[in-house]
């Protein structure tokens, strides 16, 4: 099979064999892919979690068609549509671990569309409704909302009764554009009077639920923006990895700030992770209300060129790779 890996010098393309699924897998055709921002750093070498390093198949997240089940994942059988989120989904088949792979709509959405959502469905779901415990007319602030993760979360927000869904970008094309996705208002994190903006509109009280894809720098702006009481969910590091942090603001404020990441989570956890999110959103997947735009598509043997828009940050939504 073709496979894009991480070679000494970049992205590289290679035959493989074909994998064989373990009892808890499946084997997936793949037909679609999409990128993700860890897959910048998997491609310059680095490990994301178990996934990636010098030599790994490149990617988290696709769909396609189930060919093949290990003994213990006897709920697929071939010929299934599939999305799935784990490794190596750069290639023309991938093994997903079977709790880790969602059904498609029996029509009405393609393959492309379809890869776009697993991790951003994944990873939303756990940071505003299991770690963020999001209760109806809660102020809900997403950083870096532009993102297709951060997209999904002011979706989800609006969808599960937030009383007020605000987010962020540093870009006025996409914060004019974040309105379509159900944020009732936007800021500019480079903006130093962001935080009271957030107090202005929400009569001082701030917002009851951080979610922060942006860390380094914006930390202790966030907890400026949070209410009393309120909780944060770091989910990404967009803005740096370390910072200075306002020990005694974060006490005043009596905050709970919650770190989250796939990486050490076992397959189990990631499981009822999957599990839950189906449970509370199934519906509105399949029917569409929750979906995000594709902001371009490659062919497989163009995968080059999706990473550079990528590495170029000037897409809105997902970049789609398809494999034939």
């Amino acid at each position: 099979m073709k496979a894009a890996i991480c070679g000494d010098d970049g992205l590289v393309f290679a035959d493989l064999p074909v994998p064989e699924p373990g009892p808890d897998e499946v084997l997936v055709r793949v037909r679609a892919g999409a990128l993700n921002r860890a897959d910048l750093g998997m491609l310059a070498g680095h490990k994301h979690g178990a996934a990636g390093g010098k030599g790994a198949v490149l990617g988290l997240e696709c769909a396609g068609e189930v060919v093949a089940a290990g003994a213990n994942a006897g709920a697929w059988q071939p010929g299934d549509r599939v999305m799935c989120a784990g490794r190596a989904a750069f290639a023309e088949y991938m093994l997903a671990d079977r709790g880790r792979t969602m059904r498609l709509p029996a029509e009405g959405m393609g393959f492309e569309q379809a890869a776009t959502l697993p991790v951003a469905l994944q990873t939303m779901h756990d940071a505003i409704v299991t770690n963020g415990r999001l209760q109806p007319g809660e102020t809900v602030l997403i950083q870096g909302a532009s993102s297709g993760v951060g997209l999904m979360g002011l979706q989800i927000a609006r969808l599960l009764g937030a009383g007020r869904v605000i987010g962020s970008s540093t870009d006025a094309g996409r914060r004019a554009r974040l309105a379509e996705f159900g944020a009732d208002q936007v800021v500019d994190t480079r903006d130093p009077g962001w935080p009271q903006q957030v107090l202005a509109a929400t009569g001082g009280r701030g917002a009851e639920l951080i979610i922060d894809q942006l860390s380094g720098s914006v930390a202790n702006a966030s907890m400026a923006a949070a209410a009393l009481g309120g909780r944060i969910v770091n989910v990404g590091r967009l803005a740096g990895m370390r910072a200075e942090f306002d020990f005694d603001l974060h006490a005043l404020k009596r905050l709970q700030y919650i770190g989250v990441t796939f990486r050490t989570r076992t397959a189990e956890q990631v499981r009822a992770i999957t599990a839950a999110l189906q449970a509370d959103l199934w519906p509105q997947v399949q029917s569409g209300r929750l979906a995000l735009p594709i902001d371009s598509v490659f062919p497989f043997d163009q995968l080059g060129a999706a990473y550079e828009r990528m590495r170029r940050n000037q897409h809105f939504g997902k970049i789609v790779v398809t494999l034939a």
